[in-house]
């Protein structure tokens, strides 16, 4: 077995993300980039300023707060705010290159989702990210494409193919339904107990038609 002792010979993934909220499917992802990958360590790295997202983020801390809470208990995970303390808009390579320089006999490994290997080529300097890290990604149906599974092959760069088990779980669906009387209690199951207990009583994703009072399941 080889001596991962020190940066060479370590495998070391990043799954970066908004993480707003960190739901199930995550979870699985990171379970999944762990055993397969052979990680000796996998960062969550929540984004600060997303070049790519129209829409503000919740607060970078209670991401993070949130994160740790889904993450904690795997082992060789930890949750990195570099992202969130880097001023200006959050690009993957920069996450990478600073990585490297603290590791830099580390093999990376860069764990995305299907939707974001398909807009890879639009990237921040996507050919250097390559150079940086082999892509992992996680192939589930896309949220438009009528459940069938997306072809990974059709963007043309190399990369390897995490097995995870399909899950139709959608962070938007989270925040718009939480506090829905009828649709909450489902999608409260879409995250870990503790992270729904934090939504819950920080009042995330609360709108003004929102409840006046906790739900009970979360007091």
């Amino acid at each position: 077995m080889p001596d991962r002792s020190g940066p060479v010979g370590r495998r070391v993934g990043v799954f970066g993300g908004a993480f707003d909220p960190p739901h199930v499917a995550h979870r699985a992802l990171a379970e999944v980039a762990l055993r397969q990958l052979a990680l000796d360590e996998l960062r969550i790295v929540p984004t600060g300023q997303a070049w790519h997202k129209a829409r503000a983020l919740t607060d970078a801390d209670q991401r993070v707060a949130m994160c740790r809470l889904a993450f904690a208990d795997l082992p060789g995970v930890r949750v990195d705010t570099r992202e969130i303390e880097r001023a200006g808009p959050s690009y993957t390579v920069d996450t990478l290159t600073a990585l490297r320089a603290e590791q830099s006999g580390a093999a990376q490994f860069l764990v995305v989702g299907a939707d974001q290997w398909l807009a890879f080529r639009t990237w921040h300097r996507w050919a250097e990210i390559l150079r940086l890290a082999t892509v992992a990604v996680a192939n589930r149906p896309l949220e438009d494409g009528g459940g069938a599974l997306p072809d990974l092959g059709r963007v043309g760069l190399p990369h390897v193919v995490l097995a995870v088990p399909p899950l139709a779980v959608s962070a938007t669906a989270v925040r718009e339904r939480w506090w829905d009387p009828v649709a909450g209690p489902a999608v409260r199951a879409l995250v870990s107990p503790a992270v729904a207990r934090y939504i819950s009583e920080h009042r995330l994703y609360a709108s003004a038609a929102g409840p006046a009072t906790p739900h009970p399941e979360h007091p």
